[in-house]
């Protein structure tokens, strides 16, 4: 059994942890930087140690000062959250060599999938589909270059380390090639210090559809079905939705059995998701492995909503040797769920992230609506780490109604202080295309400048006015901003320039 469990991570992940821990009777300690000294998860663990600067390299991404953390503290388990340390095997092991339980798959898992080359290698030798593709063993430009001939065109050139999109280059022509190969060898070097590159064929227009899997100690590995993951842009994920609008239940059931075979052929243990790009529509649909994400998922909430199993609760039971108690039949989807990521940028200046104190911050309430957050109001947005805020997690009985529900709660979100991308997501939300469920992984960027261009006409929601009013006259806005804003200026006016979203 876990007793104390130290959670190598921040934010809303952080709290999200933390709250299984009070769930399931386990004690919980936080660790933080010196820019998270007030923060809400620092603040809301049974214990918290300092672990360094701001800096994630001097904190966060330091393991050995993570480790010293659990051991002066006591802790017998570490759960890492995602990003930072989640999916390095590297910490993983240290876990293990100073006895602490590692709430995650173990190390050679993560190794295996840790590599894109290995573990394409791995899926097809597990019957899984994969998109046609070549890795050569020679590295050199011409023999890369061959690999794309061979594959043909349009083609992506991919790092074998790191993920999030950061040196994949898409190529439509033989002339483009040599650049791309270079520079994408020299971004997967400055990234990850591996330089390795594969070639796959561009599956043009696909959507990105993700399996969640759990597996036990004992053998047992069964599939929570899909979560529709296209909204995205630069290869980060903004609306996560289930089920997919467009998966038919045999391509469900195919896919589910893929992903399991992924997590069986991996030796994996724990909660992870294989995902997939989906190409076509109906039973004839195609999908083709992509990758696998072996930690809890940004976008866990959405599975959590239509099946009712709690991901963390079972992260925690499988840590400690715990079987899973469920059946694959015995699992079932109900109703529709969808995620909004509420991040502080500003999408009109290309999403540039925003930093400040939320000198307001108002979560929407009511039946269906969920928010995790690692924010609350008087909190400091930090330059130093990923901007989200918050997930907005919404279920209905169907689609539509989800997504109504979506929209009236991002209009009932209250953030004054820093922009953020609520008014981004209303447009996204509303558009006819993702009403209809006609999306693909390239939507956002083909309809930027509608959604961009939108945002200027839209007008703000009224609770936002009403809560900018409010917030113009009171003692907290003159105490905390009386040497930037007149509070006897016009509130409405206060809005523009504090860029409420």
């Amino acid at each position: 059994m876990i007793r104390r469990l130290l959670i190598a991570n921040r934010g809303e992940i952080a709290l999200r942890v933390i709250r299984a821990c009070r769930e399931t009777g386990i004690e919980s300690v936080a660790v933080y930087s010196d820019a998270d000294r007030h923060a809400p998860h620092t603040l809301a663990a049974d214990r918290a140690v300092r672990i360094g600067g701001p800096q994630a390299t001097d904190s966060y991404l330091n393991i050995a000062k993570l480790i010293t953390a659990a051991r002066q503290t006591g802790a017998d388990a570490v759960h890492p959250g995602y990003g930072f340390l989640s999916e390095r095997s590297a910490f993983a092991r240290a876990c293990a060599d100073a006895g602490l339980v590692f709430v995650g798959p173990p190390p050679a898992a993560l190794e295996r999938m840790g590599s894109k080359i290995g573990s394409r290698r791995l899926m097809q030798e597990a019957g899984v589909p994969v998109v046609p593709g070549d890795t050569p063993s020679d590295q050199s430009d011409e023999a890369l270059e061959a690999a794309v001939a061979r594959i043909g065109l349009p083609a992506l050139i991919k790092p074998s380390a790191g993920g999030g999109g950061i040196g994949m280059k898409t190529v439509r022509s033989m002339a483009e090639v040599r650049e791309a190969i270079q520079q994408a060898r020299r971004e997967a070097l400055a990234a990850f210090g591996d330089g390795t590159l594969y070639v796959e064929r561009l599956v043009d227009r696909p959507r990105h559809v993700e399996i969640q899997i759990l597996a036990d100690t004992r053998g047992h590995v069964l599939h929570l079905f899909e979560r529709e993951c296209s909204i995205q842009r630069r290869h980060q994920k903004a609306i996560e939705e289930s089920p997919c609008p467009v998966l038919t239940p045999s391509v469900r059931a195919r896919m589910g059995a893929a992903a399991v075979a992924a997590a069986r052929a991996a030796g994996y243990v724990n909660a992870g998701t294989v995902e997939f790009l989906l190409e076509g529509v109906g039973d004839a649909a195609k999908f083709f492995f992509l990758e696998m994400n072996t930690r809890l998922q940004v976008e866990h909430p959405v599975t959590e909503a239509v099946v009712g199993v709690d991901l963390v609760h079972a992260q925690l039971a499988v840590a400690c040797g715990k079987p899973l108690p469920w059946e694959q039949g015995s699992v079932t989807q109900r109703g529709h769920a969808l995620e909004c990521r509420i991040y502080a940028e500003d999408p009109s200046k290309d999403f540039l992230p925003q930093a400040g104190p939320l000198l307001m911050y108002r979560e929407p309430q009511g039946p269906g609506i969920r928010v995790d957050a690692g924010v609350v109001e008087g909190s400091d947005v930090s330059v130093y780490y990923d901007p989200l805020l918050a997930k907005l997690i919404v279920t209905a009985e169907t689609r539509p109604a989800a997504i109504a529900r979506a929209v009236a709660a991002l209009r009932r979100y209250v953030v004054l202080g820093i922009k953020t991308n609520i008014p981004y997501l209303l447009a996204v939300l509303e558009h006819p295309r993702f009403v209809a469920g006609d999306v693909d992984t390239g939507f956002l960027a083909r309809e930027h400048d509608a959604l961009i261009g939108g945002l200027a006409k839209a007008g703000l929601p009224v609770s936002a006015l009403a809560a900018a009013a409010f917030h113009s006259q009171s003692s907290v806005h003159r105490t905390r901003a009386a040497a930037t804003i007149d509070p006897t200026a016009d509130p409405f006016a206060t809005v523009g320039r504090w860029g409420l979203s």
